[in-house]
């Protein structure tokens, strides 16, 4: 009996060393294998951290935990090798389920209100930054770090280094989301097109300037009227490209940032205060005031009309007929398939997409016949503005998830935005999130490959490019009135102004229902009195703001363009 206890505890003495020592084991098998030299720490600074994991996760050994992100290709890297690579390296078996963004929104709406623990740590956009602050059901991080989650708070973690947590803070100074991915919207073109000396001629001739990126929407519109009919390369070309169909998706083409390219909205970075993007303005205690005009907000002013305007007319004039029946995902692949001469509105998500070889768009040697550039902004826009939209998908951490749970889910969070492992995930997906990681060599190399990818994020104008800021007090709720609205008007069933109007005035129905119910505390909507758009800009340009602006009698400014070579040289020095 006493030779079968010593035999057992030697067995089960065994079995933990082994099972320690087998963690480094895969933890090197992983390195090995999936980074290589594909980091910014050394081999020996990688294993050191795999240890941490391998230590702290130690309590949590055998735990089964499930979260979920929405389908992109740097979350697909994470759910089908990352968290293997997790499981296998600490014992906690993580399912990493990616379903559809609205699908997520839905889920993690369904646990803030039932309290029910659905997944123990989500991938959501910080779009919804507003609604965490104001709801309080996520946990903050920046306390969590500091109490509950402390021990399994990675020493090599590195906040400093995430290039979005500007995007994640609230007005209480409090982190709430931690980026896994980024990518802005920027402005798409046919680099070969444009350098073309018959292009080149040609439109100096026509309207007396150069053929370049266009610095205004004035500019573009000129590319776009030029560039439309032209055969190249035996097809008819297009001056543009977007979509039209009445779908959810035409209300991210606008919450994301389409009317402060257009001038919407006061100056401020991340987002414009007190008025931001989406034209809600706020009071000095950060609580929703107005959408309207008449209540001082921005949502239906001169800025957002035009912005509409603009849209619908170069849908019609200079983008493919069928465009206007399209959604995002079916209009995404449009321009890497050779016809499209250039788009205002790119998401650098679609970058790795547009880079195989055997594309129209592509170089024989690989390298892209296009480049990605800063949006042009419209004739309301002021310098001090945002300029466009970045999406920052981060990990939300619920105040329903029990602490150990929680706890572990931290533990892969971390894992998969670790330096150890960020800049290979990064050349997976190109959704960049450390600055360490663009300014490593490896990008300097494959740069060349990315059509401007890597030179803007290394570029100053990259904060400029910013995601749906803490003005929004319910995402869900008000993000899911726009492609109504808008739809409306692409429809040609209302004008923009009519189309607008009744956006804003079904926010602030919103806004309205939230300051009643007293959700959100003293940092809910408090609507203002209402007053005409002379006594807003008036009172704005007394306190040194811009909205709502007054109309513009002229909106077509004079055309600007800049060479794209020279631009990138200014981003260089």
């Amino acid at each position: 009996m006493r030779r079968h206890l010593l035999t057992s505890t030697a067995a089960m003495l065994l079995a933990f060393t082994g099972s320690a020592f087998a963690g480094m084991d895969e933890a090197k098998t992983f390195l090995d294998k999936e980074i290589g030299d594909l980091s910014t720490l050394t081999r020996a600074d990688q294993e050191k951290e795999m240890q941490w994991y391998i230590d702290a996760a130690k309590p949590f050994a055998g735990m089964e935990i499930k979260v979920v992100s929405e389908t992109l290709t740097t979350h697909e890297y994470e759910s089908k090798v990352l968290a293997k690579a997790f499981t296998d390296i600490t014992g906690i078996k993580v399912t990493h389920d990616l379903i559809g963004e609205g699908d997520v929104v839905e889920k993690l709406q369904t646990q803030m209100q039932s309290g029910e623990n659905i997944y123990d740590a989500y991938v959501n956009d910080s779009d919804l930054i507003g609604t965490h602050w104001r709801y309080q059901q996520v946990r903050n991080l920046t306390d969590w770090m500091a109490g509950e989650g402390k021990d399994v708070t990675s020493p090599t973690l590195d906040i400093k280094d995430f290039i979005g947590t500007s995007f994640t803070t609230a007005p209480d100074k409090k982190l709430y989301q931690l980026p896994t991915q980024q990518f802005a919207n920027l402005y798409w073109f046919r680099y070969d097109w444009f350098n073309d000396e018959k292009n080149k001629a040609d439109f100096k001739a026509k309207y007396g300037y150069d053929l370049g990126v266009p610095v205004n929407w004035s500019a573009y519109e000129d590319i776009a009227e030029f560039f439309t009919g032209r055969e190249i390369d035996g097809k008819k070309v297009y001056g543009h490209m977007d979509y039209g169909k009445k779908d959810p998706s035409l209300g991210w083409r606008f919450t994301d940032a389409w009317l402060s390219m257009a001038g919407n909205g006061d100056k401020g970075l991340p987002n414009g205060l007190p008025v931001d993007e989406w034209g809600i303005k706020v009071n000095e205690k950060s609580q929703p005031v107005g959408s309207c005009v008449a209540r001082g907000g921005d949502t239906n002013g001169p800025a957002a009309v035009y912005s509409i305007a603009k849209y619908l007319d170069w849908l019609k004039a200079y983008a493919p007929p069928e465009a206007q029946g399209m959604t995002f995902g079916e209009a995404g692949p449009v321009p890497a398939q050779g016809n499209v001469a250039q788009q205002i509105f790119w998401y650098t998500a679609f970058t790795a997409d547009a880079v195989k070889k055997g594309l129209p768009v592509v170089n024989e040697d690989g390298t892209p016949k296009w480049r990605m550039a800063p949006s042009p902004h419209g004739v309301y826009w002021k310098d001090g503005m945002k300029l466009g939209y970045q999406d920052v998908g981060s990990w939300t951490l619920m105040k329903s998830t029990p602490e150990k749970n929680a706890q572990a889910a931290w533990l892969y969070a971390q894992f998969v935005t670790s330096k150890t492992v960020d800049v290979k995930k990064s050349h997976v997906g190109l959704t960049f999130i450390r600055e360490s990681t663009i300014q490593d060599k490896s990008f300097t190399k494959r740069a060349p490959e990315l059509g401007g990818l890597v030179e803007f994020y290394r570029s100053p104008a990259r904060v400029q490019w910013s995601p749906t800021g803490t003005n929004v007090p319910d995402y869900p709720k008000l993000a899911q009135l726009w492609w109504q609205a808008i739809g409306d008007a692409a429809a040609g069933s209302k004008t923009p102004q009519e189309a607008m109007d009744s956006l804003c005035a079904e926010q602030e129905k919103v806004l309205q229902r939230l300051q009643r119910a007293g959700v959100q505390g003293d940092i809910g909507p408090n609507l203002a009195e209402e007053h005409d758009i002379e006594y807003w800009s008036k009172d704005a340009a007394e306190k040194g703001n811009i909205a709502p602006q007054l109309k513009i009698e002229n909106e077509k400014e004079k055309p600007l363009t800049v060479n794209y070579d020279e631009l990138v040289k200014s981003w260089q020095k």
